[in-house]
């Protein structure tokens, strides 16, 4: 199989190498020089982060690996409407990539209503607009990708935020090796013959269903469910152990090997609990009597948050290679366009 020649007749917006030069977005977006203003010491009692696809899956990401330094409540909010219990205290980080999401901007109206702590990221649209107009914390990231291609501008935007804000704690090391690991694998998995490529082979014609464990990886699994939707055109569905122990394991005992149409990928990591663990293996052997295949993916860098990272840019570059080698063009969101345009007309 040559990939070149996939990609060159699928790929019509070059998003290969969108995603080789991932490291960049890291290095520019922690070079942005931010302002907070009256922000900066201020008190805050809870953090709403609202954001749909690819503006919301940094907030998720950060959840999972800064968890346990957060002493505050951190919230992801995909929706058209806050909680009722945002104040003045409340700081309310509205990011949409385009500017022009528009659960993303009645959120923002409703936090502005409430006297919120606001702060705005967008390459500008409607967000820089109302932003300008209302004296709001505007934070400008660089234009041209699509939202889901724009994940590491996006998340090391928040990073900066949260370390300015003295949220989490000093991050120029974890920087640094994140540039490192995102260039070591772009050449890795840009280069013919690849893992990631291979992993897409073994995926093309399946559904996957995609199992990740809860607060540790739970933002890699909806991350690649969403990415396999977006770049490859596929259904692909994802949930969370232990809580698919409770139900959806259940859906296992009447998949035969004759409908074999699934095909399952466990997100492990070496951190998981015992428990964790336990249950990722027995539930695999349940899974695996009805004649499903199984990959496992796991990352042996050193540190966790580093492995996640890891997994993550993997399943990105899966993602991709499923598309263009399914004859698909990974940049084409026709459906949302369709949605987007209907729902503008009313």
């Amino acid at each position: 199989m040559n990939i070149k020649e996939f990609i060159k007749r699928n790929d019509t917006q070059n998003q290969f190498e969108v995603l080789k030069n991932s490291f960049s977005q890291v290095e520019k977006a922690w070079s942005n020089k931010i302002n907070l203003g009256n922000i900066e010491g201020a008190k805050i009692n809870s953090v709403l982060i609202a954001g749909l696809g690819g503006s919301a899956i940094g907030g998720d990401l950060l959840l999972n690996l800064f968890e346990s330094e957060l002493k505050i409540p951190v919230t992801v909010i995909r929706n058209y409407f806050l909680p009722t219990y945002i104040n003045e205290s409340t700081l309310v980080i509205a990011v949409s990539y385009s500017g022009d999401t528009e659960e993303t901007i009645s959120a923002l109206k409703q936090s502005i209503n409430s006297n919120c702590k606001i702060i705005c990221i967008s390459s500008g649209g409607k967000i820089e607009k109302i932003s300008r107009e209302k004296n709001l914390n505007y934070i400008s990231i660089p234009p041209g990708f699509q939202p889901r291609y724009a994940l590491w501008i996006i998340f090391f935007t928040l990073l900066k935020i949260f370390h300015l804000l003295n949220l989490i704690p000093d991050l120029d090391n974890f920087v640094l090796k994140i540039t490192d690991l995102l260039k070591r694998k772009a050449a890795e998995y840009s280069a013919n013959n690849n893992r990631a490529a291979a992993l897409a082979e073994m995926i093309l014609g399946y559904i996957p269903v995609i199992y990740s464990a809860a607060g540790y990886s739970t933002a890699l699994g909806i991350r690649f469910k969403t990415q396999i939707n977006e770049n490859s055109k596929m259904h692909a569905f994802q949930n969370n152990i232990p809580a698919m122990n409770h139900n959806e394991i259940i859906g296992w005992e009447t998949h035969t090997s004759s409908r074999a149409e699934f095909i399952v990928i466990n997100l492990l990591d070496d951190s998981y609990s015992d428990r964790i663990k336990k249950r990722f293996l027995i539930t695999s052997e349940l899974i695996s009597q009805s004649g499903t295949q199984i990959i496992n993916l796991e990352s042996d860098e050193k540190e966790f948050r580093i492995r996640m990272i890891d997994l993550l840019y993997l399943c990105d570059w899966i993602s991709y290679y499923l598309g263009v080698l399914g004859n698909y063009d990974p940049s084409s969101i026709e459906n949302i366009k369709y949605l987007k345009k209907n729902l503008a007309e009313n």
